[in-house]
């Protein structure tokens, strides 16, 4: 299987003919981004904001669903139960003989149930821009607690795109010393990358 970054917090599965994209953002929503299009087998989104709902930006195509076991965990997107920002949907895919979790516009701790339902991962997505999310520090915590075999950190601000209220990656990375910036797709094998940022098309 392999994962695609699109930017902000949009990813791609891809296995064979097969493909699901997470959390497409529609056009003008996120500051310095180019139009998202592309084509999948399924799209799913964390939350009704329209820098995560673009369904309309990605075509689906012929394929089989069933490929992609997708589980659904509910969490906040803020951290007083949604009285700011509402609902928010932790994804876990299975796949071929992997597990990863897109954890969506996640704005607050895990809880206990949370964190079982989510051991044992390949790869994490993870949200490290704070302000509308759980931040980099918390992020990283998160990170290290559930001890994924790869993290990619997600929705931040860079040079030139994402909100000005964002912090930078860095802010994250500076917690893992291996981590390493690669190109916008990453081939899952036996020996995963501790920290991936991810480039992609801005």
């Amino acid at each position: 299987m392999k994962i695609k970054y699109l930017g902000h917090a949009c990813f791609k599965l891809i296995s064979g003919d097969n493909s699901l994209v997470i959390d497409p953002y529609q056009d003008e929503s996120v500051d310095g981004l180019w139009p998202l299009r592309d084509s999948a087998t399924k799209v799913v989104t964390s939350h009704q904001h329209a820098d995560h709902n673009g369904t309309d930006c990605i075509e689906i195509t012929a394929g089989d669903e069933s490929v992609f076991s997708i589980e659904e965990i509910p969490s906040w997107h803020d951290n007083q139960q949604g009285a700011l920002r509402g609902p928010n949907t932790i994804h876990v895919i299975e796949c071929e003989r992997y597990r990863v979790a897109h954890l969506g516009d996640l704005g607050c701790e895990l809880d206990a149930e949370q964190k079982r339902r989510l051991q044992g991962l390949d790869v994490l997505m993870i949200p490290v821009g704070g302000f509308f999310t759980i931040n980099a520090d918390e992020a990283a915590a998160i990170a290290k607690e559930l001890a994924p075999k790869c993290v990619m950190p997600m929705h931040y601000r860079g040079e030139n795109f994402g909100y000005d209220v964002l912090g930078t990656v860095d802010l994250f990375t500076r917690h893992f010393p291996n981590a390493k910036a690669i190109s916008d797709t990453l081939e899952l094998g036996a020996d995963l990358p501790e920290v991936v940022v991810m480039d992609f098309n801005h």
